[in-house]
């Protein structure tokens, strides 16, 4: 049983950011109930992005929310709810009658969370965009990628799930707490932009001493480091360096055969001719050699894996990070024990209001 055990989460089905949210706080052990479009129940629920994966944990429930009846239906489920997620454009759930003043009335005590791109307030707030949009505003994209080529687009993890999905999760867990002192719930606007900004701080820390600049892969953590980067090696696969410290450092070196003497860690303006160097090395044996050299060592020299491999790797097999299908189990392993989501399932809304009871709405 996870700790959010007796949490009940009505989640308004959507992509992205919300989905994700919705299988953290499952997985945590939350009852969560995802309304979905009529057209979209049943099986065809499970095919659009994420899948079983990212809709494990919680029962998808048809509804039309367009009509009066279905309405009323929803806020009396809300009213037994502890939290509503929903990721729809600002003014949706208030134009379908469900927005935080009418919710409010019905439970007062219930935390609103809503995870948009650009917020609900703002110029933008009304734009449609994705994550590598949000990223553009914040500064975050400019600062990856290499000085001579466009950013890269980091996948949707920034700005998606790590600032708006973790972000909303830790804002609604946070309301909950409140709320459950106080009473009175609260309205969670998890904006994109702002979990991405949020995420940048620490450059704005190291730039605030300058030791950040607005250069492209010219500092310590964004490639321009020949000792924090990824190396090709001989069979084209790739192994990760991060080898801050000076120790980890001189480790590195030993492990590359370089001497010391000949390779000082800074200033920074050697960075290019070592980057040459450590390049060249690396390209002279396979990825595994390598990482069969530095094993045990602490020159943080670990492999690229791909998915598939890293489904295999012994560490995270140890960890049982993956179950039988090759899905992420739960995170975090709470006691030393990952939680067990349960299935995938689908239910009436009238089978939901009845498991749920009145006993909330009527307090």
């Amino acid at each position: 049983m996870g700790p959010l055990a007796g949490v009940r989460v009505v989640e308004f089905d959507g992509l992205g950011p919300v989905t994700f949210a919705g299988m953290m706080l499952a997985d945590m052990g939350a009852e969560v109930i995802r309304l979905t479009r009529a057209s979209s129940a049943g099986t065809a629920a499970f095919e659009e992005v994420g899948g079983a994966v990212l809709h494990r944990g919680r029962q998808a429930v048809a509804v039309d929310l367009k009509t009066a009846e279905d309405r009323e239906r929803v806020l009396a489920l809300l009213a037994g709810a502890d939290a509503l997620i929903e990721g729809f454009r600002p003014g949706v759930m208030e134009r379908l009658g469900l927005g935080p003043d009418v919710v409010s009335e019905r439970a007062p005590a219930l935390v609103y969370g809503r995870v948009t791109g650009w917020g609900q307030t703002g110029p933008l707030a009304a734009d449609v965009g994705h994550d590598l949009n949000y990223l553009g505003l914040t500064g975050a994209l400019w600062a990856m990628g290499q000085p001579d080529r466009p950013p890269p687009p980091p996948l949707n993890l920034v700005a998606d799930y790590a600032a708006g999905a973790q972000g909303l999760v830790m804002g609604v867990l946070a309301a909950l707490l409140e709320a459950r002192r106080t009473g009175r719930g609260r309205v969670v606007d998890a904006a994109m932009t702002d979990g991405a900004s949020l995420l940048m701080s620490v450059f704005d820390g190291l730039g605030e001493r300058g030791l950040w600049r607005e250069a492209r892969g010219a500092n310590l953590l964004d490639g321009g480091a020949p000792f924090y980067r990824c190396y090709a090696c001989r069979d084209g696969r790739f192994v990760a360096v991060a080898a801050l410290e000076p120790r980890f450092y001189a480790a590195l070196l030993a492990g590359l055969g370089v001497p010391a003497d000949e390779a000082p860690q800074f200033p920074p303006d050697r960075w290019p001719a070592l980057h040459a160097r450590f390049e060249s090395l690396f390209a002279q044996a396979d990825r595994d050699d390598w990482v069969a050299r530095f094993a045990g060592t602490e020159a943080c020299v670990t492999p690229v894996l791909t998915r598939s491999e890293a489904k295999r790797h012994p560490h995270n097999l140890a960890r049982d990070a993956f179950d039988a299908e090759g899905r992420p189990r739960p995170a975090p392993v709470f006691d030393g024990a990952r939680t067990s989501p349960m299935p995938v399932g689908v239910a009436t809304l009238d089978e939901v209001l009845a498991d749920w009871g009145s006993d909330r709405a009527t307090e």
